[in-house]
């Protein structure tokens, strides 16, 4: 006899509906999420790609076993993140920094993810470091109906040389039946100052409006998510002038985009990632206006949040509250990320007399 896992639901805030306070609504949820893996690499020379400069490579010895517990660390917080709302990982989740499939694939076939069932969407990027973006699915929740990847061309201002960077992953899929659009990002960073570099993050923007554009174009009411480490923080113009991202969501106009994450940042100083003590929130999960309509009958937003338990912090010194890297001095530190994880929650309303699909925790 087959055993049915129960559905998992959640009581959501009665002011958040806008109901009868003697009405008691039941949710099905799914967490979101993004994560930047901090140079997850393999152990293997690459002859094609510039991993020796990795932080792993450039260790001195004892590399297979700081892969294994790398791999155990980034498995161990993807299989954190949503768990006490959800009651399960992510239904999907992007990642990035990643030299390849096969690090991916030790990730996902860790005994903490394996009965999750993740499928992945990869891409090779041009990236000169060799890092990529991807996507992770469950398999019983998602399903993926077209992926692509998209080039980001920009050139370095002085050489006018081609600058091989990240490209842009889009995967469209249905979660749960629902037809949603996911872009993964990682864009170029600020190496030789935030100004100097600014035009290419600009860039990067343009080219996720183009995408949003054609999305959008086929159908004006998509549920598009854009999400990603973008090397910008909410505020800066790549966010706010080229994709217009909204601080609230009521104000969100037709074919607009909200981030959740401007608040966060602008009004509670909070961030994913420290450099030369300033704080920045780099890591964000932005989406279209269908995802925050009224009527729960199909997904919606409900909230975001900054996945950053005390175990992924710095609990001394001079980095004290920055999240735990992996890497520093040259050595391993058993950490985790140089970034916080980044999650929003999806809820759709569960009618009574309806038979649900139990979701697979």
């Amino acid at each position: 006899m087959k055993i049915l896992k129960p559905l998992m639901t959640v009581l959501v805030m009665i002011s958040l509906l806008n109901v009868n306070a003697q009405d008691e609504k039941r949710f099905k949820i799914h967490t979101i999420a993004f994560y930047n893996l901090e140079n997850l690499f393999d152990t293997i020379n690459d002859p094609l790609k510039n991993d020796e400069a990795s932080p792993i490579m450039e260790m001195k010895g004892g590399r297979a076993e700081v892969y294994k517990k790398k791999v155990k660390n980034m498995a161990r917080v993807i299989a954190d993140i949503g768990a006490d709302m959800a009651n399960n990982s992510p239904a999907v989740i992007g990642i990035c920094e990643i030299e390849n499939r096969d690090v991916i694939e030790d990730v996902v076939n860790d005994p903490l993810l394996l009965a999750k069932d993740y499928g992945i969407i990869h891409y090779e990027s041009p990236d000169g470091r060799g890092i990529d973006v991807a996507l992770l699915y469950q398999k019983a929740l998602f399903k993926p109906i077209n992926t692509s990847s998209h080039e980001l061309v920009i050139y370095d201002d002085e050489s006018r040389k081609k600058i091989n960077t990240r490209d842009q992953l889009l995967v469209s899929g249905e979660l749960d039946g629902d037809l949603i659009h996911v872009i993964v990002n990682h864009w170029p960073s600020r190496r030789g100052g935030e100004a100097r570099s600014r035009p290419k993050r600009v860039a990067a923007a343009k080219l996720n409006k183009r995408m949003i554009d054609s999305l959008q174009s086929i159908n004006p009411y998509a549920k598009i998510l854009v999400m990603g480490d973008l090397n910008d923080d909410p505020t800066n113009e790549s966010v706010k002038k080229v994709l217009k991202a909204k601080k609230d969501q009521k104000k969100v106009p037709f074919k607009g985009i909200y981030n959740p994450y401007e608040r966060m940042f602008t009004d509670k100083g909070w961030g994913t990632t420290a450099y030369r003590d300033a704080l920045s929130l780099f890591d964000q999960i932005m989406m279209t206006k269908p995802l925050l309509e009224d009527d729960y009958s199909s997904f919606r937003y409900w909230k975001a949040g900054i996945y950053n338990p005390v175990y992924l912090f710095n609990k001394r010194g001079r980095y004290e509250g920055y999240p735990l890297r992996s890497f520093a001095d040259g050595g391993f530190t058993d950490g985790f990320s140089d970034h916080f994880p980044v999650y929003i929650y999806l809820i759709k309303e569960v009618k009574e007399n309806t038979e649900e699909e139990p979701s697979k925790g």
